[in-house]
């Protein structure tokens, strides 16, 4: 089990940045692939970002690609997004989840474990 606290959301105006934390409890936490998620009001929870182990391997949705960027330190047992450029679209709650089985997919089912989600709003 693992437990996740994400961090670092709030209000900012378009073109500015914002960097999320989300910090793991537990000493299992470079063992999982991390993914950040987001969901618009009215809208599904999406796919933005997925880290591998290691942190060699991210994988990007393509409405965030250039953006965003996913990072992790596993010192630390944090994951973290960087966003640029932001929009007034990315508003929305972040989420971070842990994909315990390794699953290489960006599909949110296949995370086990999820943070409670931070806002960030992008004003126009």
């Amino acid at each position: 089990q693992v437990q996740l606290v994400e961090s670092g959301g709030g209000l900012v105006q378009a073109g500015g940045s914002l960097r999320l934390s989300c910090a793991a409890s537990g000493n299992t936490f470079r063992s999982y692939p991390m993914g950040w998620f987001r969901q618009a009001p009215g809208k599904e929870r999406e796919f933005v970002a997925r880290i591998s182990r290691s942190g060699g391997v991210t994988n990007y949705a393509d409405s965030v690609k250039g953006r965003f960027t996913i990072s992790r330190d596993n010192a630390k047992n944090t994951v973290y997004l960087q966003m640029n450029s932001l929009k007034p679209e990315d508003t929305a709650v972040y989420y971070c989840a842990a994909d315990r089985e390794d699953w290489g997919s960006n599909n949110l089912y296949d995370y086990d474990y999820w943070g409670q989600g931070t806002q960030v709003t992008v004003s126009s």
